[in-house]
């Protein structure tokens, strides 16, 4: 018997996934004979939304093109084969020596790109979709015989019951039938409740005259009705800001010239001011550039032992993220970073990795008397790391005003710039490799085990938040930019802690930025809130994410005072099966994705570091296997003839 699948979503997470599924077919592990697989996707096959090639050729990945890859390798933890390929850097050297005859770039901006890219470049998005669209056509190319692969350009509005089966509808108005159904997008845009902030701001700046940009995806924004020269508040510093600002700049003719002094902003006149604001007052940090020159970096506090003593089944004991695994991370990055530091670099102490190791082992992470004993080893204040002050640099920091605010910022990045690219400070690649090996740990711990509030706001807000500031941040070019953008008077940054209010008076409306760190006020007619929107199923504009929601699945809930409230995720077993409303699993929905309960992994990652992502996507294929052999079984039953 047929066995049908339909995957909802074609990005590259979806692809990764039907990659995963195809090699165990290809290996003969148990996938039924005879699979039909329809994946749909209004967006480009492989690339999706994301990063499909009609966005600005302005934008890029925050990721070397040596640290893209879409292909599982030997350090990966997965039950199904693995299967090599190459990553982006590879894949480009390939299809300039002619290699790749099944590749045409025929944009000569992206081709131009391709010829001089180095493996520690940023890549374009546009170059990126090429990549991810070439990975979905060899994914659907090695399909073995008996697995046959349709891709639609289209959109999944329902899922229904339908018998045994299930009926897929199509916005065209074509369906599907599947004996199995995998929700696999990306990031969605948000359609809030009206009771929502971004709904109940953009409803009073429409009826106080003013302009709202509420959280989207930067470059879906359509910024043609920014006047130049108009005063613009920025709400956020992450990397949706960094492209907001790429795109209200270069995107309208201005150009960077590197002079003697430095990089310099020559304005096209068609910019808006940008006024720029957070919780923490400065951008992420940067990617570092430094290499590893000491020791390897390793787990040290975070061990396996560790983690599986924190994975242990206890149902009277749930883990809480503040308690039992922050204190943990915190001296998991101190040893990484004075790692690198003392064996990297022992002309910069004076002492030993051995006693500083000492030092760590006999303190919690934010005692005092932790960092007094490392000063007495690191005489210069630029190579000490304190991770308070590293998660929040200007807390507590009062200005004169809003010229000191900016003065301020401005020299952070510049500190901050140095730290992460000078070879000499290379401390700061000990640090990454200890945030990324936290980041790995952690995701071995069966999601069950945190208590609620840790499921749902501390790990994915607050965990999440701080490996992409510390870990995922720009290219280091890019806070150059910021920097000269504002030596040009085209980037302002507000400090701290920003507050927004909207004051309506008889004497006109306005958008009023403010920071407890100093006085004064700025005001604008237009404010942009620079983040991405928000991840829940339950408010997604996909629809059959919503009707997922509402319909199929049990939505993620956490205590909020005597109640408790929704945060509109879809919560998931181990092996990706949507729970009901009952808390069972479905035996043939599943759902991979930042919509669900599980920890978020992405989609492509970096080579060589058995990164999560490909582990999410293994056992969710291994699952979605064993239930369409099992459909197949017990239609087969069903049909068989009765007997003589």
């Amino acid at each position: 018997m047929t066995s049908r699948l339909v995957i909802v979503g074609g990005g590259p997470r979806a692809f990764m996934l039907l990659e995963r599924i195809v090699a165990r077919a290809a290996a003969d592990t148990g996938v039924p004979a005879d699979v039909h697989i329809d994946i749909v996707d209004p967006h480009p096959a492989g690339a999706g939304r994301i990063w499909r090639r009609a966005q600005s050729p302005l934008l890029k990945l925050n990721s070397m093109a040596q640290d893209v890859t879409v292909f599982t390798d030997e350090t990966c933890s997965i039950e199904g084969p693995v299967v090599a390929g190459p990553s982006l850097i590879e894949w480009v050297q390939q299809w300039r020596d002619g290699r790749l005859g099944d590749v045409e770039i025929d944009d000569e901006l992206v081709a131009t790109e391709a010829r001089a890219l180095t493996g520690t470049s940023f890549p374009t998005r546009r170059l990126q979709s090429h990549y991810l669209e070439w990975f979905a056509r060899r994914v659907i190319a090695s399909a073995p015989e008996g697995v046959f692969v349709r891709t639609h350009v289209d959109e999944v509005l329902g899922v229904h019951r339908a018998g045994p089966r299930w009926d897929v509808t199509l916005a065209s108005g074509a369906r599907l039938t599947a004996d199995a159904v995998v929700y696999a997008i990306g990031h969605t845009a948000e359609v809030p409740a009206a009771d929502e902030p971004a709904a109940v701001l953009a409803d009073a700046a429409r009826r106080a005259g003013l302009d709202y940009y509420p959280p989207a995806f930067t470059a879906d924004l359509d910024l043609d009705g920014i006047p130049a020269g108009s005063e613009v508040i920025v709400r956020g510093m992450g990397l949706a800001a960094v492209d907001l600002v790429v795109l209200l700049t270069q995107g309208r003719g201005g150009r960077f010239e590197t002079t003697a002094d430095g990089l310099r902003y020559v304005p096209s006149g068609h910019e808006p001011r940008l006024h720029l604001g957070s919780r923490r007052g400065v951008p992420y940090r940067s990617k570092v550039s430094s290499q590893i020159q000491g020791d390897a970096p390793r787990r040290d506090v975070l061990t396996p032992s560790v983690i599986a003593a924190l994975a242990a089944s206890d149902d009277d004991r749930l883990l809480d993220f503040e308690r039992d695994a922050w204190p943990l991370i915190a001296a998991e990055l101190l040893h990484g970073y004075y790692r690198e530091l003392f064996t990297g670099h022992p002309e910069r102490v004076s002492g030993t990795w051995k006693q500083a190791a000492a030092i760590l082992a006999e303190h919690a992470w934010d005692d005092p008397a932790l960092h007094a004993a490392l000063a007495a080893l690191v005489p210069d204040p630029l190579d000490r790391l304190d991770i308070a002050a590293l998660d929040r640099p200007l807390a507590g920091a009062r200005f004169a005003d809003a010229d000191d605010a900016h003065a301020a910022v401005a020299t952070h990045i510049r500190a901050d710039l140095h730290l992460r690219t000078a070879q000499e400070r290379s401390a700061a690649q000990g640090l990454f490799f200890a945030m990324l090996l936290s980041f790995l740990a952690l995701s071995e711990i069966p999601a069950e085990r945190w208590n609620a509030r840790s499921r749902a706001e501390l790990l994915p807000v607050r965990w999440h938040t701080f490996f992409s500031y510390v870990a995922s941040g720009p290219p280091a070019h890019r806070l150059e930019e910021f920097l000269a953008l504002a030596d040009a008077g085209v980037v302002r940054f507000l400090g701290p802690d920003v507050r927004v209010a909207l004051d309506a008076s008889s004497t006109g409306s306005s958008f009023v930025a403010s920071s407890p760190s100093h006085p004064g006020a700025t005001t604008a007619s237009i404010l942009i809130d620079a983040w991405l929107p928000s991840s829940a199923a339950a408010t997604s504009e996909s629809a059959a994410l919503r009707q997922l929601a509402t319909v199929h699945g049990r939505l993620l809930r956490v205590a909020d005072g005597e109640k408790t409230r929704s945060l509109g995720r879809v919560v998931v077993d181990g092996d990706g099966r949507v729970l009901g409303a009952d808390g069972a699993p479905h035996d043939a929905l599943f759902a991979i994705g930042p919509f669900t309960s599980h920890p978020e992994g992405g989609a492509f990652t970096r080579p060589r570091s058995d990164a999560l992502s490909f582990r999410q996507s293994d056992r969710v294929a291994a699952a979605v296997v064993a239930a369409l052999t099992g459909s197949a079984l017990s239609v087969s039953e069903l049909s068989a003839p009765a007997p003589a």
